[in-house]
């Protein structure tokens, strides 16, 4: 079949069995990776970019040829990147410059315009956190005001859940046969959490946030060492708008130790190439069948490539 444009190409990742690793772990439960990694923008947000800009286009509020903004660790703009190219958007990407540097050249590459904004005082190079993320959204509106552009808003917009709830829950629930018992996802915009846990939890699947540790805040745990290496979240953001209301399970915490951990098993062992999150997915999917959902078989999801963390800490000892 050929596809009228990438666009069409963002959506039925595969869903790998991870049966060997669990083994490897003595786990007593089944492990599902949906590979999102494999997505054009090598990032599960390729799906919510597409559904947030073809939304605005419907409705009016994103006018042919109008300039699109939006803040990003990266993901969300290499995804808006790609389809605003095809549909002829201009885009502005504003990032933090404490993400690793291969999303900006990425993104660049794709025809974005980025913008780099500096850390907070004090900030780490490869650590983001709240208080830079304040500081890219200060940015992002005033470029999106100066150039009366369409704010993509991925923490708002209804399409970023929306693709996960139509698209992301749906393969997941048709490729395992109906068999996932329990899914898990790190919380950055809670768009894939939010929309896979509205679409499943009525079949029965429970849905856990998973937070850095040392920044819990939607569990209201601990929030006293926001400085953790998984970038694309846990930006200490108590009140995400894709969870209001949304049924979740639970909440688990992984250490930047332990997700970086379970990356490299991940790649080492199953041949999967993730990115920090993708580590912290498993680590929590992990902790899942070690406790509350021993017996079952837990989903999540492979937010993104490792290659887009080759300068950062979570590679810097492999060859």
């Amino acid at each position: 079949m050929i596809l009228p444009d990438v666009t069409h190409a963002i959506g039925n990742t595969p869903l790998v069995a991870l049966d060997r690793l669990a083994a490897r772990l003595g786990l007593q439960g089944r492990l599902l990776a949906k590979l999102d990694l494999l997505l054009p923008g090598f990032s599960k947000k390729d799906r919510a970019a597409r559904a947030i800009l073809q939304a605005a286009r419907a409705d009016g509020s994103l006018q042919p040829g109008q300039t699109v903004v939006e803040l990003t660790s990266g993901n969300m703009g290499t995804g808006l990147a790609i389809c605003c190219g095809v549909l002829g958007h201009p885009f502005v990407a504003v990032m933090s410059a404490g993400n690793s540097r291969e999303r900006a050249r990425m993104m660049a590459a794709l025809g974005a315009e980025v913008v780099l904004v500096p850390q907070a005082p004090g900030g780490v190079p490869g650590r983001v956190t709240g208080a830079d993320l304040a500081l890219v959204e200060a940015e992002a509106r005033a470029i999106a005001a100066a150039r009366g552009a369409f704010r993509a808003d991925q923490f708002r917009h209804p399409g970023n859940p929306a693709a996960h709830e139509q698209g992301t829950a749906a393969e997941l629930w048709a490729q395992s046969g109906g068999t996932i018992t329990a899914f898990c996802d790190f919380a950055g915009s809670g768009g894939t959490l939010g929309g896979v846990a509205r679409a499943l939890a009525p079949r029965g699947v429970r849905a856990y946030a998973v937070e850095p540790a040392g920044a819990a805040a939607l569990a209201r745990g601990d929030t006293g060492h926001p400085d953790h290496p998984i970038q694309g979240g846990g930006y200490l953001m108590a009140d995400l708008a894709h969870l209001h209301g949304a049924p979740l399970a639970g909440y688990l915490t992984v250490g930047g130790d332990q997700a970086r951990a379970m990356a490299r098993l991940l790649a080492r062992h199953e041949g999967i190439f993730g990115g920090f999150s993708a580590g912290a997915n498993l680590a929590a999917a992990v902790q899942l069948l070690q406790g509350p959902e021993r017996g079952g078989t837990v989903a999540f999801v492979v937010c993104d490539s490792g290659l887009k963390y080759l300068s950062t800490d979570l590679w810097e000892d492999t060859p």
